[in-house]
């Protein structure tokens, strides 16, 4: 099995939906970078209901030496610099990204990744979740940013679209 790394967006969004015990179930173990873990602490701070990773035995948190591969004149954050840098340094890693531009970099880097909506339809087709569409719904809710066509391609791939 691959070393996943995860970037905080998934994580956040699983756990708001309380669905983050997918993870460990599919994928056993999670490493998270240290930035990752800090942007976790800050939104908690700021009163963002987000999961203490410290209190979760199946998550690594790591410190990342080097972010070199990515120019700092891109717009990604430090969790996704890390998420990226980190991956590059493992050559069967599989990272979980949901902002846009650090999906680009990645697949530009060729890199393995998945994100929120990749999670919960390998946990439908795994038999954890029985149906996609309330997950979808739910993840609306929390303010989760998917277009129309995601939306629709994902109901079809988990064989819920209607004709």
């Amino acid at each position: 099995m691959p070393n996943v790394i995860s970037n905080t967006s998934p994580l956040q969004y699983l756990y708001q939906a309380n669905l983050l015990d997918l993870l460990p179930q599919i994928y056993h173990s999670i490493v998270v970078p240290q930035s990752v873990n800090r942007e976790l602490e800050q939104g908690r701070i700021l009163g963002v209901f987000l999961p203490v990773l410290t209190s979760l035995s199946w998550i690594d948190i790591i410190t990342v030496e080097f972010t070199t591969a990515i120019p700092d004149d891109e717009k990604l954050g430090p969790g996704e610099k890390e998420v990226i840098a980190l991956a590059q340094s493992q050559p069967d890693a599989l990272v979980l990204l949901d902002d846009g531009l650090a999906r680009v970099r990645a697949k530009q880097l060729g890199i393995e990744l998945t994100g929120t909506l990749g999670v919960i339809l390998k946990a439908k087709k795994l038999g954890y979740v029985k149906e996609v569409k309330p997950i979808l719904d739910r993840l609306d809710e929390l303010g989760f940013r998917a277009s129309l066509v995601t939306r629709k391609a994902i109901l079809k791939a988990a064989e819920e679209m209607d004709n």
